[in-house]
């Protein structure tokens, strides 16, 4: 881990917002009157997705992706100017939350202001052509970090827009180098103590594949040595098919069994069930009463917990990073429940606790366990919303359910799980027993 990683951010909440997508406006401004919402979500990052200029040549669909930079040191005109960009985070630090922005530091649009200034500063082919080196990312273009100029360059980038922001969520992290991350995060922290470095770490097989074709992309083990939160890719691919019936419950929990021995004791793996390169939850998965407990198991998880915008009101469908569109707000609001889970990881679960997990496969149910010295944490999440017995790791005796206040009697070490997700705390005198 990065040496003065904090260890309190496993119980953070990060709320991830599309300005074009967020607002009828789309702006800066626009989106100041939803930060009360937000904040009541139990929001404490509040995460932007890239707020520079877009690329024209090659640009997707009729507005372009965020994700095609066009300019590193100026925010997109059609979300507001510099002084609306300042006044939004203001107003995010006046409610004691932090903000966080995209930074997409491996590629630029080919129309890109620094290929004007710096076409040294480009990965080129074998033709001398710009290009990129994996993937159909046509609107694109690579960039190279043998260039010691480069790092010069955006490093004093990131430092200027640290003046204004509390950290970065770093875009396909794993194909920057690590040491190039580990000297930007030491420059942004003389300018922001205790600046925030969460990193877009790849999917296992996107990382294997990169590096059979001779290209750089650094493991998780690697990155931990410069970022504060990584993405949880590294076992997403195990959840993915559990979800759509191609794997077992038990193989995704065994991996996170893995990632709880293997990683140093401070990891940090930022949890979600939906971000802007996934499907919408709600589209996988139609039953409330299973996402309900998905979502709790979610929280439970050790981890930040990113809430993508939308994910509130069970959107079904992930607006487009090319074109306006709004996300629908008709759906149920499951603001309170959220709220309800941010609470509990923000006070009963332990920045120090212990993960284990075991799942059983033929009623989709997993039992999760966080200790520490202090308690165990125990959490009971039925996928599928079915009834069964359930053995957990409690001396028998009655308990609460933390989400709802209800019984929860333990009784020849196997609870009565009705279909709902129970979560329940052993103090540790009676684990002595």
């Amino acid at each position: 881990m990065a040496k003065d990683t904090d260890p309190g951010l496993q119980k953070q909440i990060i709320y991830s917002v599309y300005l074009r997508a967020h607002t009828e406006e789309g702006t800066f401004r626009a989106l100041i009157p939803d930060l009360d919402r937000i904040k009541a979500l139990g929001t404490d990052i509040v995460w932007l997705m890239p707020i520079h200029p877009i690329g024209v040549k090659g640009k997707k669909g009729s507005l372009g992706c965020p994700y095609a930079n066009r300019d590193y040191r100026a925010t997109n005109p059609a979300y507001g100017t510099m002084a609306d960009f300042e006044a939004l985070c203001d107003a995010v630090h006046e409610r004691g939350m932090k903000i966080m922005i995209d930074v997409v530091y491996n590629h630029t649009s080919p129309d890109s202001v620094l290929l004007a200034q710096h076409p040294e500063f480009f990965w080129r082919d074998a033709e001398g052509d710009v290009g990129n080196k994996i993937g159909d990312w046509a609107d694109v273009i690579d960039l190279d970090y043998r260039n010691p100029g480069l790092w010069d360059y955006q490093i004093e980038t990131l430092c200027m827009w640290a003046k204004y922001v509390d950290g970065f969520r770093c875009d396909v992290a794993s194909f920057v180098p690590v040491e190039f991350w580990k000297k930007a995060r030491a420059a942004a922290a003389r300018v922001r103590p205790g600046c925030l470095w969460l990193a877009e770490s790849i999917h296992q097989s996107y990382g294997n594949y990169a590096r059979r074709l001779g290209f750089y992309a650094c493991r998780d083990t690697e990155a931990f040595e410069a970022f504060d939160m990584e993405y949880e890719y590294d076992v997403r691919e195990a959840f993915d098919r559990y979800v759509r019936g191609e794997g077992t419950l038990s193989a995704w929990l065994d991996q996170l069994n893995f990632q709880e021995a293997v990683y140093p004791d401070n990891y940090n793996k930022l949890r979600f069930l939906e971000n802007h390169d996934q499907p919408r939850f709600a589209s996988l998965v139609e039953s409330p009463a299973d996402r309900e407990n998905y979502t709790a198991m979610l929280f439970f998880l050790k981890g930040a917990t990113l809430l993508y915008a939308g994910q509130e009101y069970a959107c079904a469908h992930v607006p487009s990073l090319f074109e306006r569109e709004v996300f629908d707000r008709s759906g149920e609001d499951s603001s309170a429940y959220l709220r309800k889970l941010a609470d509990l990881k923000h006070t009963v679960l332990g920045c120090d606790d212990a993960f284990w997990a075991k799942g059983d496969d033929e009623d989709h149910i997993a039992i999760l366990c966080r200790e520490n010295g202090e308690s165990r944490k125990l959490g009971v999440f039925s996928l599928r919303s079915r009834s069964a017995s359930v053995p957990v790791e409690a001396p028998d005796g009655d308990y609460v359910n933390l989400l709802d206040g209800s019984a929860v009697a333990v009784r020849g070490g196997r609870i009565a799980c009705g279909g709902k997700p129970v979560i329940f705390t052993v103090p540790k005198d009676a684990l002595r027993v």
